[in-house]
Formats: structure tokens, C-alpha cells, sequence
């Protein structure tokens, strides 16, 4: 009884490891929201999802979701694609996204703290779920952001004025590349 229960566990542990192979491809390219949509259906172990389940499909880039906004104070419930320019370098709790435009970036958190980032994906492209919204930074929220993120003493200390901040409050995302 005990050997057959070893053999048909050794024999589903090799056709689970076997079957579970995937074609992985590592573009560095720019892409568009439907090239990386159609990239992540055909790979599907391309993306790795944080959260909620996230895919890229419907999803509008940052500058895009930035006209949304426009002069209103919040959006819910938006799917955005970006890319990271930071992530906090302590435990990966929050993360910034680059404009392809020269807008401000946008400082993305982690609904209840759910969730972590992988701290070495700056230049990643993301998929996130979630509500952005306009908010006031204070000094002691930037310049503790700015020791997670690694700057200098004397760089923190330059940190003297309130920020108003595009936010986001992620409940999921999708890693890409």
C-alpha cells in the first residue's frame, strides 16, 4: 500500500513539474496596452499578479488616466499601465509610476497593506486596479518616503514644503516584464 502511494506520488509530481513549463519572453521594449495584453494571453506565465487578480486588458496608461482625472479631486475603480521609476527599498510597500509625458509621477500604495512589491522592478511595466485620487503629501510622509527610497541625509533635509501628490490605492497588480 505504502509503495503504491510513493509511485503515485512520484508519478503526479512528474507530470505536474513536466506540464508545468511555459515559454517565457522578456521584451524591453515599449509596448502598447494591447501588445502587452496580447503578450500576457499568449505567456501566461509572463505576468505575476500582487493582490486582487489583475489583467492588462481595458487598461489605460497613466498619462491617459491623468486626463481623466482632469481637475476632479478622485477616480474608482480604474485599471492603469505604467511603468515603475521607484519602489521602496525597505520592504516594497509602495511604489512610484512614471508619465511617458513629463507629468508628475504617481505615488502608489497597497490597500491594507494586502501586499508587497518586489523592491528591484523600477523600469517594469504594471497593470494595477484600484482608486487615484489627489492628496497633500506632508514633510514627514516625503522625506520618510525619501529614506525608503534610499537619498541622502542631506537630500532629506531639503524636503521643506507639503507636496499635492497624485495617489493611488492599488487592491491589485500585475507585473509584466
Amino acid at each position: 500500500m505504502l509503495k503504491q502511494l510513493i509511485t503515485v506520488l512520484s508519478v503526479g509530481t512528474l507530470l505536474a513539474v513536466g506540464c508545468n513549463t511555459t515559454n517565457k519572453t522578456s521584451a524591453k521594449k515599449e509596448v502598447s496596452e494591447s501588445e502587452a495584453y496580447t503578450a500576457f494571453q499568449k505567456n501566461k506565465g509572463d505576468g505575476k499578479t500582487f493582490g486582487e487578480k489583475v489583467t492588462a486588458k481595458d487598461a489605460v496608461t497613466y498619462d491617459a488616466m491623468l486626463a481623466k482625472l482632469g481637475a476632479a479631486q478622485k477616480l474608482d475603480n480604474v485599471k492603469v499601465m505604467g511603468t515603475v521609476e521607484t519602489v521602496c527599498k525597505a520592504k516594497g510597500c509602495w511604489m512610484n509610476i512614471s508619465s511617458d509625458k513629463g507629468a508628475p509621477s504617481m505615488f502608489v500604495k497597497f490597500k491594507d497593506y494586502a501586499f508587497f512589491m518586489p523592491k528591484d522592478i523600477a523600469g517594469k511595466k504594471v497593470v494595477m486596479v484600484g482608486n487615484v485620487f489627489k492628496e497633500t503629501t506632508t514633510v514627514d510622509e516625503l522625506r520618510h518616503f525619501a529614506e525608503d527610497e534610499g537619498k541622502s541625509k542631506e537630500d532629506i533635509a531639503k524636503i521643506t514644503k507639503p507636496k499635492e501628490d497624485i495617489k493611488f490605492m492599488a487592491t491589485g497588480v500585475l507585473l509584466l516584464d
